[in-house]
């Protein structure tokens, strides 16, 4: 019989993870946390716009409007109760052509459909008036749309969780294990890789746990894959797609963020003007396709995509000089729908999906992951929900 059995793991310390760790603290579980990095949020959950999405773009009825509409209430809740840094600062949503003014009706029909009942299509006037530097023919003004500071969200989440039992493990690479049969029948055993602090040869070793919670991101059909005697065929394929993102040099010219209007078939929002709680202006992020995915190369940004940035903010911002724009961080979305192929929804699979109790696997966790954490952690954490697919 297996020994040093926990009840539940967690492998991957991001914003979802996290809030996943915690929520089911709260409720009485035995939590690790395996991490691979040297501290939270060193991937998906640091690199983003750190955006409170209001949930205007997402199809009807799909997890993604309903965890971003939810999650948007619960996060600014959570912001306040815990002095996480935010600003509830609004958005316009701004066309600049007459295809473009056709489309914020439709824009407002899908956001009242998910429950965004704030929405309010304003004049080219009102939109100069709000944001004197923006130029548009007219533009949708979303009130409930903010941003936050990622990392202390990240902090107050980490701190709940740990207070409640919760034991994070840092440099630990999940390598593979087994959903096991037989006598050990509910359990699943994890391979790890533990890197030794002082620069020595990593160690192997393993745990044991009644449920696998895999927030991965980029890397969970990876290590849904790995484990034998999981169902290959419930694992979706990754598709990695680069956002790259570039700063302003000198005073931001907006005090809301700026979206164009989303173009059809794209794998994103267009790139948009974002301010962080320092009041910095940021553009971005693109798409760029990867055919696979390297971390020690793929971050990095390439200065002469600026060159394609200018043309497109300035459609929004015609006053921005020559040269202003530096590179400054990517980000790399952990699809589950490649180029040219209808964007896939947020996908939880539980026991429902591959018949494996105690397992929950969440794949295509990108935007708006951050601001849905609380909301997927709520329904991973309430086992009625995933169809009593947890062990307690």
């Amino acid at each position: 019989m297996a020994s040093n059995v926990v009840q539940t793991v967690v492998v991957g310390a991001g914003v979802v993870g996290l809030a996943v760790a915690r929520a089911l603290a709260l409720r009485g579980h035995e939590v690790i946390v395996l991490e691979a990095g040297p501290m939270i949020g060193v991937g998906t959950s640091s690199r983003n716009s750190e955006v409170i999405h209001a949930g205007i773009y997402y199809a009807k009825g799909s997890l993604k409007a309903e965890a971003c509409v939810k999650g948007r209430q619960l996060m600014y809740d959570f912001a306040k109760n815990y002095n996480v840094p935010f600003n509830n600062c609004g958005k316009l949503i701004v066309a600049n052509s007459s295809e473009e003014l056709r489309m914020l009706d439709g824009i407002i029909e899908k956001g009242k459909g998910n429950g965004v009942d704030d929405l309010r299509i304003i004049s080219n006037d009102d939109a100069k008036a709000l944001e004197p530097e923006c130029q548009c023919l007219g533009a949708i003004l979303s009130p409930s749309t903010g941003i936050i500071d990622s990392h202390s969200f990240m902090q107050a989440l980490q701190g709940e969780a740990e207070d409640n039992g919760t034991f994070l493990v840092y440099n630990c690479t999940v390598e593979g294990g087994e959903v096991l049969e037989g006598d050990d029948a509910g359990l699943t055993k994890l391979i790890f890789k533990q890197d030794d602090p002082d620069g020595g040869k990593p160690s192997v070793e393993s745990i044991y746990c009644k449920n696998l919670i895999n927030t991965a991101g980029l890397y969970a059909p990876d290590l849904a894959n790995s484990l034998v005697n999981f169902p290959a065929a419930a694992v979706p394929s990754p598709y990695f797609a680069k956002g790259n993102y570039f700063s302003l040099q000198g005073q931001s010219p907006f005090k809301r963020l700026i979206y164009p209007v989303p173009l059809k078939n794209t794998a994103g929002l267009g790139v948009h003007a974002t301010i962080d709680m320092m009041g910095r202006t940021k553009f971005g992020p693109d798409v760029e396709w990867l055919e696979d995915f390297d971390f020690e190369k793929d971050y990095n940004v390439d200065e002469t995509r600026a060159e394609s940035f200018y043309a497109e903010i300035r459609r929004y911002y015609p006053n921005l000089k020559d040269n202003s724009l530096v590179a400054d961080y990517s980000g790399i979305r952990p699809k589950i729908s490649g180029p040219g192929m209808a964007a896939e929804d947020f996908r939880i699979s539980a026991i429902e999906d591959h018949g494996v109790k105690g397992h929950v696997h969440l794949y295509g966790i990108e935007s708006p992951g951050l601001t849905s954490s609380l909301a997927l952690a709520e329904m991973i954490s309430d086992i009625d929900r995933i169809g009593g697919g947890l062990y307690t």
